[in-house]
């Protein structure tokens, strides 16, 4: 059983830069008027401690209120709204209510973001992966409030987490194209230099891959959002550079969906000349025909299980040890993965 914290307080600012709880108070709350190296003092004790301010201090007995902070990179993203149906029905009933902050896959926003939930001392917080700045690591080991990350398990937590190793489901995806008899194998995703789910599924892929003795024959990478276009535009540039390869694998639906109508528009047999997949199972993708290869990475029992989690923890009143919850991916092979004859 892990003991719950005690808060940090103003005195521990104070202590921690030299200066008195008033002035520690008025640069907190940017009131008054404080030297610029005195401020800076004080803002660097209170990012090294963690601290955050409570904006409820002396309004309520419990010191939190009824909400649970979910920090999540995109709204935009078909990913995350279903992620958000699981938490909502997980909290239906209980009292607590989720209120959401955006961080645009910035871990610099992020760490704004968590810095505003913080100081209104919500019941919990469910964010989204394991990586994130030093500082908003110690705001939420510093906070006293249950913390689950999401969508991912492949690393350490603050606390909890639920989601599924994309290593894992990265082997599987390779492990299955193999299996079909396909070889000469393209990669087409993310830049993956802040989307570091992508990058644990690219490197469970090639690690697997080598494992079976095949290499990655060409890749093809993006950065901004992911679209249909991006699809098409990425599969027409890797096919006229590399015309022998006979199976592509994406890193998302939505990039994969475009490829397909690339591949189809130019009259290329699937998966008879090429075999594609997708990665998340997006709800988009039912409607395309043939139907796409992918995986399904249990978004909404992620979301649910999550909130459960929170949930539980706000009934007991105490801290529990940490829950780590690691779900099965399941690949849906549609009719772009097959086995060759």
């Amino acid at each position: 059983m892990s003991h719950q914290k005690r808060p940090l307080t103003l005195r521990d600012v104070s202590e921690a830069s030299g200066v008195s709880e008033m002035t520690v108070s008025r640069v907190l709350r940017n009131r008054g008027d404080v030297s610029a190296a005195t401020r800076e003092k004080v803002l660097a004790a209170a990012k090294e401690l963690g601290y955050v301010p409570n904006k409820i201090a002396g309004a309520l007995a419990s010191q939190r209120v009824n909400l649970v902070a979910v920090v999540i990179p995109s709204m935009s993203n078909m990913v995350f709204p279903e992620v958000m149906q699981g938490i909502t029905a997980a909290l239906d009933g209980t009292g607590l209510q989720p209120v959401v902050g955006v961080t645009g896959y910035s871990p610099e926003k992020e760490e704004e973001v968590l810095y505003e939930m913080l100081s209104w001392r919500p019941s919990g917080v469910i964010l989204a992966g394991l990586e994130h700045t030093d500082a908003s690591r110690k705001m939420l080991e510093e906070s006293s409030i249950p913390v689950v990350e999401i969508m991912d398990t492949d690393g350490n937590p603050v606390d909890a987490m639920v989601g599924i190793s994309h290593r894992r489901a990265g082997r599987m995806m390779a492990e299955a194209i193999m299996k079909a008899g396909y070889e000469h194998i393209g990669f087409l995703g993310t830049t993956m230099s802040l989307d570091h789910r992508a990058r644990k599924r690219f490197e469970g892929f090639t690690e697997a891959l080598a494992q079976g003795g095949v290499e990655i024959m060409d890749r093809e990478f993006y950065t901004g959002g992911s679209a249909l276009a991006k699809g098409r535009e990425m599969t027409a540039a890797i096919l006229e550079r590399s015309p022998d390869l006979e199976f592509l694998y994406f890193s998302n639906d939505l990039i994969a969906a475009g490829g397909l109508l690339h591949l189809q528009d130019a009259g290329i047999d699937i998966p008879g000349q090429i075999g594609l997949a997708g990665f998340n199972q997006v709800e988009l993708i039912e409607g395309i025909t043939p139907r796409l290869a992918t995986m399904d990475s249990c978004r909404f029992e992620i979301g649910e299980k999550a909130a459960q989690i929170i949930a539980a923890r706000n009934e007991m009143a105490e801290q529990l040890d940490s829950d780590k919850i690691e779900l099965s991916p399941k690949i849906a092979f549609g009719d772009t993965l097959k086995r060759k004859l």
